[in-house]
């Protein structure tokens, strides 16, 4: 990773943010592009562009080494926006000759029986899986082809500092975590689930990013051991000293009803399955291979407590 100059990150959520300030502590030039212009940081220039206009990109990304894809479109417009910009993020890495790092989810497996490893077919039923699917799909026959090099993560639910709006311990549960309050579940607050935590997330992509070892396939991002709703919410409840906080299962009545206003919620319908059955992932074949590592969950819950009093506190 010493070689590389020049980083462009596509999306500037958590993930990207996250990915954006690692790559730039380490020393490296930092170019974030994004729809909208942002304020520079120390290390890192904001460009704002269409990521879907692939002439624009290309001409942003020239003198890259990498380029992470840490971007999404909105929750309820993947089968309409997530293809033009996979073709145009793909075209952009052929023009430049720079790898293509995604950073992916675990929606492509679809429903499975067991841990997830990355040797599980892409079965998906549903349009957000297999819209994923066919996004790693085409980047990976593309390099397969000489034409590009590329390589996935593959992460499971946001968790940590800088997660807000999209996670299920995030802006719907920290808060009440916080004050004490109950917390809804999507599903099963009693089923095994893995969460990856953000900085660890950035650690594995600007990783890979320097390891040729790695491209040409998808990586299961480094993990710690699966821990139910309920549990995670009892170690963030612990840490924040506000005691015993119930976790209550969101009914099915309440979710359909609330679905018929809020597009997320309609669409979470679609992977409820996740929080129903144990959803757990397998991330051994990174660790043996590469050298990070999952933050302990002591240290993931402590982070995020003491990021979201602060939050909270700046809002008022």
């Amino acid at each position: 990773m010493r070689r590389v100059s020049l980083h462009v990150v596509i999306g500037f959520g958590p993930a990207g943010a996250a990915t954006a300030r690692l790559l730039a502590e380490k020393g490296h030039s930092v170019r974030v592009i994004t729809t909208s212009s942002r304020s520079p940081e120390p290390g890192i220039e904001h460009v704002a562009l269409d990521a879907t206009d692939s002439k624009r990109l290309t001409e942003a990304a020239q003198g890259a080494a990498a380029i992470h894809s840490c971007a999404a479109p909105p929750y309820h417009r993947w089968a309409a926006h997530w293809p033009p910009l996979a073709a145009s993020l793909c075209a952009t890495a052929e023009a430049t000759g720079a790898v293509l790092v995604m950073l992916g989810n675990l929606y492509a497996y679809g429903p499975v029986d067991g841990p997830m490893t990355e040797e599980l077919p892409l079965a998906a039923t549903g349009t957000k899986g297999r819209v994923r699917a066919a996004v790693w799909e085409q980047a990976r026959q593309l390099h397969e082809q000489g034409r590009i090099k590329a390589v996935e993560v593959r992460a499971s639910d946001f968790f940590g500092p800088g997660v807000t709006d999209g996670g299920h311990l995030a802006a719907r549960a920290m808060p009440r975590v916080l004050r004490g309050k109950p917390v809804s579940s999507l599903g099963d607050p009693d089923t095994p689930h893995s969460w990856s935590y953000i900085p660890d997330v950035a650690a594995a992509l600007a990783e890979v990013a320097g390891e040729e070892r790695a491209w040409g396939r998808a990586w299961h991002l480094p993990t710690a051991p699966a821990l139910s709703t309920r549990e995670m919410v009892d170690r963030l409840a612990a840490q924040a000293g506000t005691g015993p906080v119930a976790v209550r299962q969101l009914p099915s009545a309440v979710l359909n009803l609330a679905s018929l206003v809020s597009p997320l919620l309609r669409e979470l319908k679609e992977v409820r399955y996740q929080f129903d059955r144990p959803f757990v992932i397998d991330s051994s074949a990174y660790e043996a291979a590469f050298a990070v590592r999952a933050t302990a969950v002591e240290e993931q819950v402590k982070a995020t407590v003491e990021w979201w009093r602060e939050r909270l506190a700046t809002a008022g």
